[in-house]
């Protein structure tokens, strides 16, 4: 059986999605990008920022869902340019502990949705 997670604190789905499905103990959540959920914009000043937005909207449906970054236990970043990497990862990497982190992929893509710079979705498990 699966929940449908959803939060005022995250942006509001753009589409037929929900910010998160839990299937019993694992939650999967859809991608986030750089919308902030108070004002509906997008933060896209600089890398840094515009993937602290993605991550602070994935936290925000991580603990929706009951769960937090320790719980993680995947994730995909989709980033535009590569050449943003490291960046992104400085930010990424402040959100997760070195000895826990989860397994993940980063894929460049020609585009992303609203044409931002990266999307970032999770799985994550209370055990």
């Amino acid at each position: 059986m699966k929940k449908i997670i959803n939060t005022s604190k995250a942006p509001a789905p753009i589409g037929p999605y929900n910010q998160a499905v839990l299937s019993g103990n694992t939650l999967y959540t859809s991608g986030q990008i750089a919308i902030n959920p108070e004002t509906g914009e997008l933060v896209l000043d600089d890398i840094k920022t515009e993937t602290k937005q993605v991550m602070e909207n994935i936290k925000a449906v991580l603990d929706a869902g009951g769960m937090t970054f320790e719980n993680v236990i995947k994730t995909s970043i989709f980033i535009s340019d590569m050449n943003n990497f490291s960046q992104i990862n400085e930010v990424y990497g402040s959100y997760f502990n070195d000895e826990n982190a989860p397994a993940r992929e980063t894929v460049e893509v020609a585009n992303l949705p609203k044409f931002v710079n990266v999307e970032i979705s999770m799985i994550a498990v209370k055990s």
